[in-house]
Order: structure tokens, then C-alpha cells, then sequence
């Protein structure tokens, strides 16, 4: 009797071993295998549906194989340096950042995680490369946002072919504003405009600069600019009382103070991007060796009730924002 007992408690204490080490396993199996660290630098509609599409995309790919830690710096620089630092310190796998002063910021705290920038206009002024050849060979690759210049030059000439004074407004502490704003100059002066520059280091600038801008030209041009994206309504609600119109480098700001764009999918964009997360990720290639990507499709949109105000006549080929 004893026998069968101790036997039988044996079994039991076996069987209980086993169901412990396979709960164990499917805890662990459960557990993502990787971890990515998203810094968006401002809340805006384009960087939003930057990050959806990056999440979307890496989600489809990896399933729950995938965990997200989504930090928001809300245009705030320091908030910006604490995320990407919280997010090295946590040993993130990848970190997306979203915007220029999230990859610059992302850079400077880690030459080791991979990152992936995405909205971000112009890598080679972003990350002081000069001669970039569009690969950066470090730890570093993404998307970018940059609409052809020359062809958002082509819009003004459109659109206003008989403004003689086209006023260029960015915010100075963007890198690739300035770049945009210099190749946008040299390509509106060889259409036949002459091109009046202005520039504000940060919001508290931007109304008395913009009030001189919208008093001395015929038109506006305001690039991809993170700090012009966040104060629409103060452009507005100066350039539009006095009807100059404003073209612009993307489409949610045209949607709120501009006339006409070139217009990308910044989901698509992240989308994009999320498919490089997954080839670093589960597929193990080299970010050194990944180019950056770009939009493969540009649309000529306007803003219907802005154009009917001021009486812009629009060609066909133009779709309206939505």
C-alpha cells in the first residue's frame, strides 16, 4: 500500500513538474520578442498617421511578436531628449522617431539601437552629411518626406503666374527647413520670381514675422516645418484677412492655412518604414546598409474653400483636399 502511495505521489509530483514547465513556456512564448520605442516629436495629423501606418505595418508583420512604447514630446525639445533617453536606457530594440528633431535627438543618444526616422525631409541636413548619397552607413536609415521642390515651385508658377514676390517662411532651427527653403529659392528665381526670405527661431517669433512676410509679397511658401505645422491658425489668420495665399511642403497644413500642395500618404510613409522595422527585426539585415526610402506617388491637391475665397482658379489636374 505504501508503494502504490509513494508511486502515486511521484506521478503527481511528475505531473505537476511537467504542467509548471509548459505554463512557464507559454508564458514565455506569450511575451513579445521585440520591443520598439517610437519618439514623435509633436502631435500633428501628418506624424500621427506616420506612426499608425508604422505600427500597422510592423503589427501585420510580427503580429504579437511586437510591443510598442509610444513617448509623445508634444513640440517640446526637452520632453523630446528625456524620451529617446528613457527609451535607450529600457534597451529598446529599434526606435521609429518621428520627425527631424527625433532622429537628431535619437542619434546623439545611441550609436548601437537601430533607428528609424520617418517624416523627415532631408537626412543628408539632418544628420550633416555632406555629399549624402542617400545611404547613411550607421545605425541610422528611415523615409522621407520631401515632396519634389522643383515640382512645388511648378504650383507657384501654376498658380500664380503673375506674382512678382514670393516670401519663403521657416522656422531657422529646423535643418531641413533651411534646406528646403534655399533649393525652393533657387528654384522660384529661375522660374522669374524674386524671393524675399523669412525666417523666426521659434513661435514667439512667428507673428511679427509672418505680418512682415504677408505685407511685402504676393505669395507664401512654408516648407515641412514642425514649428509652422503646429501654429497654422496664427498664419491663417494673418495671410488670410489680407489675401495672400500660402502654398505648402505638406498636405495637413495646406488643409488648415494653405492654398495648394504636392501631396504624400504620410500613413503609406510609416507604413513603409514599419516594413524596414521588420526586415531589421525578424529578417536580421544590416541598417547600415539600407538606404533611405521615399514617397513613390505625389498628388497636386488644393484647398477648395480657401481657393473659392480668394478667387484662385485651379487646373483640372488638382484634387481637392479632404
Amino acid at each position: 500500500m505504501n508503494t502504490r502511495k509513494k508511486r502515486a505521489q511521484r506521478l503527481w509530483a511528475a505531473a505537476m513538474i511537467a504542467l509548471c514547465t509548459f505554463g512557464a513556456v507559454s508564458c514565455q512564448a506569450e511575451e513579445p520578442d521585440y520591443t520598439v520605442g517610437i519618439c514623435q516629436f509633436a502631435g500633428h495629423a501628418s506624424l500621427d498617421s506616420a506612426t499608425q501606418g508604422f505600427q500597422d505595418a510592423l503589427t501585420e508583420k510580427l503580429g504579437d511578436r511586437v510591443s510598442f512604447t509610444v513617448k509623445n514630446a508634444q513640440g517640446d525639445f526637452s520632453a523630446c531628449t528625456i524620451a529617446i533617453n528613457t527609451l535607450v536606457s529600457e534597451n529598446v530594440d529599434l526606435i521609429l522617431a518621428n520627425s527631424t528633431t527625433a532622429l537628431q535627438t535619437a542619434v546623439t543618444a545611441t550609436d548601437t539601437i537601430p533607428i528609424l526616422g520617418t517624416s523627415v525631409t532631408e537626412y543628408g541636413a539632418a544628420l550633416q552629411i555632406e555629399e549624402f548619397d542617400g545611404l547613411p552607413g550607421t545605425n541610422v536609415s528611415g523615409t522621407s518626406d520631401l515632396a519634389p521642390l522643383d515640382g512645388l515651385a511648378d504650383v507657384v508658377k501654376e498658380l500664380f503666374p503673375d506674382a512678382a514676390r514670393v516670401g519663403l517662411l521657416y522656422c531657422s532651427a529646423e535643418p531641413n527647413s533651411q534646406y528646403q527653403i534655399h533649393v525652393m529659392q533657387e528654384n522660384l528665381e529661375v522660374l522669374g520670381y524674386e524671393c524675399g526670405v523669412y525666417s523666426f527661431s521659434d513661435s514667439n517669433e512667428l507673428s511679427p514675422v509672418t505680418l512682415i512676410a504677408a505685407s511685402e509679397c504676393d505669395v507664401l511658401y512654408v516648407p515641412t516645418d514642425n514649428a509652422v505645422a503646429s501654429n497654422t491658425e496664427l498664419i491663417s489668420n494673418i495671410c488670410d484677412p489680407e489675401r495672400v495665399p500660402v502654398i505648402t511642403g505638406d498636405e495637413s497644413t495646406c488643409l488648415r492655412c494653405g492654398v495648394a500642395t504636392l501631396s504624400i500618404d504620410y500613413y503609406d510613409l510609416g507604413y513603409t518604414t514599419g516594413n524596414m522595422a521588420a526586415r531589421i527585426l525578424a529578417d536580421g539585415e544590416d541598417i547600415s546598409g539600407m538606404p533611405i526610402e521615399f514617397a513613390s506617388e505625389y498628388t497636386k491637391k488644393y484647398n477648395k474653400e480657401r481657393c473659392d475665397s480668394l478667387g484662385i482658379e485651379v487646373p483640372d489636374d488638382y484634387l481637392p483636399l479632404q
